[in-house]
């Protein structure tokens, strides 16, 4: 055989039942597959320990094939990315870029209230409900493949150029108990974005920074380390008191590098710390002083600033507010 292509098993338990009227089950796929293995043309098969077929609930099927693999680390690089979440823009790098949300549910959301409906119309139990089900499951399935297909594809190219990635901790359960953002929240895939980026790092030997949820990144001047009272969801940009004009999300995602590169700098865990250090619950990290950032370089271009330059100018996250200690 020649050619060979994952959905070759169930190709055959196809055209068993097509022609010949035949059920083939999983075992005599298995054993399909384990008379392939010895044929030349698919003798790399015997590499492969487990042969998985799955249904998922829009009708599709896949065959998963465990094997042993080895992945290179990436080259080495010297770029460093602080990345904000949001909603106005899905991701803001604190090289200024920002990634906008594509919508991928309010694309679909026509389609699958109408599709909904139609389920809705159906009898219990019956050939036309199963049939309307399927074509809900399909807009569903539909929006969750262009969503995984460009969070897989924003994690690769942040990984491929950058060696340390810094990234929130984010509530995204806390935050979906507010109904007027749940739908926006659960679309943007920031869970899904989270666990891609960490696996993908540990694949290609790359630096993944999550800080504390606490840190007050939006709030805090990038400039001067002044930390502002309050900013309503409504403010885009302002302006601080040190006369530096800040973009929300951009000033957001520089003060997270920041913090992410103090706790490089000062020996702390790239997770975030989870002691409750006082009645409020709140992190030990989060409890420095507002010059947590003063002195911070901005990064320009692609985020190019060595990591050396960028840690001799933050403060340590164990400094007091009475003392200045700098990182050695």
């Amino acid at each position: 055989m020649s050619g060979w292509s994952a959905t070759w098993p169930l190709a055959a338990r196809t055209e068993a039942w097509t022609l010949r009227r035949e059920r083939v089950t999983y075992n005599a796929t298995s054993a399909m597959l384990t008379g392939w293995k010895k044929t030349d043309d698919l003798a790399f098969l015997n590499e492969v320990s487990t042969v998985t077929v799955s249904q998922d609930p829009a009708g599709r099927w896949f065959v998963s094939l465990l094997c042993d693999d080895r992945i290179e680390p990436a080259p080495a690089t010297t770029a460093v990315v602080g990345v904000d979440a949001g909603l106005d823009s899905l991701f803001t790098l604190s090289t200024g870029e920002k990634i906008p949300d594509p919508g991928h549910e309010r694309r679909d959301r026509r389609r699958l209230a109408r599709a909904q409906r139609n389920l809705a119309r159906k009898a219990r139990g019956s050939a036309n409900r199963a049939k309307a089900r399927l074509a809900v499951a399909r807009v569903h399935a539909r929006v969750a493949d262009r969503r995984r297909d460009h969070l897989h594809k924003l994690t690769t190219r942040l990984v491929r150029e950058t060696q340390t990635i810094v990234i929130e901790d984010l509530a995204v359960r806390n935050m979906m108990a507010n109904h007027r953002l749940a739908r926006a929240v659960s679309d943007a895939g920031w869970r899904q974005f989270r666990s891609m980026l960490g696996y993908r790092a540990d694949w290609y030997g790359r630096d993944l920074v999550v800080v504390d949820r606490w840190f007050p990144s939006t709030r805090l001047c990038s400039g001067c380390g002044v930390l502002a009272e309050h900013l309503p969801l409504a403010v885009r940009s302002w302006t601080c008191r040190c006369g530096q004009a800040h973009d929300r999300d951009v000033n957001a995602a520089r003060n997270i590098l920041a913090e992410g590169l103090s706790v490089i700098a000062c020996g702390g865990g790239v997770r975030p710390h989870r002691e409750s250090s006082s009645r409020t619950g709140r992190s030990s990290v989060k409890q420095e002083p507002p010059g947590a950032t003063q002195g911070i370089p901005v990064p320009s271009g692609r985020g190019g600033l060595s990591r050396s330059a960028m840690v001799r100018a933050v403060r340590c996250p164990e400094d007091s507010g009475q003392g200045a200690r700098r990182c050695r």
